[in-house]
Order: C-alpha cells, then sequence, then structure tokens
C-alpha cells in the first residue's frame, strides 16, 4: 500500500546543497514509486536575510561568515561539482560571481504555493538552475520572470508581486516558523511534521529514511 508523506523543504535559492539535496531526493522518490508519494512543499529560509541591494562578491562573503581561503572556497566548489554531478545538477564550472538576496524569489515560490501547488516544484528547479546553473543576479526581477515563465505560470501575476509587497508578511512568518523550530542551516528535510533529515544527503540516505517513515506509518495504521 502506498503511503502518502508530507515533505516540507526548508531552503534557500543561494545554497548550493539545497539544489544538491533537491536532486537527491527527487531520486529517491523515483525510486519508492509505489511505495511513497510526496506532498512535497517549499518552504522559506534565507541564508542572508541582510544581503543589500547589488549583492556580494562570493568570494568576500564566504571569507567573512566562514573565515576560508580562497584555496579553501576552491576545493568546496570542486566537492560541490562533484556532488551535484552525481545527482545530475549541473553547477557552472566558473562558479558564482556574487551572491543575491533572496527575498522576492521566496516570495514568489509562495505565491504558487498557494495558487499553482503542482507548478511549485518547476519554479523552484528553474531558479536554482538560474543561480547555480548560470550563476545569474537572483535578485533582478528580469531573472525571476524567466524562471516564471519556464515553470508555465502567470508572468503579469508575478511581474505585479514583484512590484508590490504581496506575501511578504507570510514568507517572514514562515522564516520566524522554521527558525524557532530550531532550523538554523538548510536544507532541512522535513517529514510529517515530525522527521527531519538534514544537509544535502545521498539519494540512498533519503530513500533508506523515507522507506523507514512509510514503513512505520504503515505499520501504525
Amino acid at each position: 500500500m502506498t503511503q502518502s508523506l508530507k515533505i516540507d523543504f526548508v531552503s534557500d535559492i543561494s545554497c548550493p546543497w539545497c539544489a544538491i539535496g533537491l536532486s537527491a531526493l527527487e531520486q529517491a522518490l523515483d525510486k519508492l514509486q509505489g511505495e511513497v508519494a510526496a506532498e512535497l512543499h517549499f518552504q522559506p529560509f534565507e541564508l542572508n536575510p541582510q544581503m543589500p541591494p547589488g549583492g556580494q562578491d562570493i568570494g568576500e562573503h564566504l571569507a567573512q561568515k566562514y573565515g576560508s581561503t580562497p584555496e579553501q572556497q576552491a576545493e568546496i566548489r570542486d566537492t560541490i561539482r562533484q556532488r551535484g554531478a552525481d545527482v545530475g545538477f549541473s553547477f557552472n564550472a566558473g562558479g558564482r560571481g556574487r551572491i543575491y538576496n533572496t527575498f522576492d524569489a521566496h516570495r514568489l515560490l509562495h505565491w504558487a504555493g498557494l495558487e499553482a501547488a503542482d507548478r511549485q516544484p518547476a519554479l523552484k528547479k528553474a531558479l536554482l538552475v538560474a543561480c547555480h546553473s548560470h550563476s545569474q543576479n537572483m535578485e533582478s526581477h528580469e531573472v525571476l520572470l524567466r524562471a516564471v515563465e519556464q515553470a508555465g505560470l502567470d508572468v503579469p501575476r508575478a511581474r505585479a508581486i514583484l512590484a508590490s509587497d504581496e506575501f511578504a508578511p507570510e514568507v517572514r512568518e514562515r522564516e520566524a516558523f522554521y527558525t524557532r523550530q530550531g532550523i538554523h542551516s538548510v536544507p532541512a528535510v522535513i517529514i510529517n511534521d515530525r522527521h527531519l533529515i538534514s544537509g544535502g544527503q545521498p539519494a540512498a540516505a533519503f530513500e533508506q529514511a523515507l522507506r523507514q517513515i512509510a514503513a512505520e506509518q504503515s505499520a501504525a495504521q
């Protein structure tokens, strides 16, 4: 009997491990077809909520935030590219020149979740590709609207949202909720509001965890 699982994927567009984690989760769910039916929701988390307009040089940002050297950053980029390749996600070989505020992207994702939930995953993936595969400016409304169009969503509606503060209170409330729940790093994958899987895990780890949760749910029915 197929088990239905609610999955809240708490993440930020600018997080490369979130792109890896989502791709791995999708691979795991493909393998679990017939065993698990996932109700997937994307929830907001901002790694850099105070990032000013225009963003920041990413090397400078990583050095300030984590104390990493250029050599360490290059090594981490190589690891991320390999982990991405393992799950079918392509990272720009040159990395990203700048890191940007992602609040508007989260507002669009919130809107998609409310008004076109079946298209929300497509929007999330289009935004991740724009950020990490193409190193685009993720505060640019033009970049965001292209992702909306690629996801098959209503571009004029999205443009109106971006021109206003619509969904800003709702996104901030959701961000605060997950912070209160103890989420301080992403991706954080929450199953049935109870089970937490942290980090950009390999597909096999997601598969094992989801199968175990589904089995426990089935036994309790």
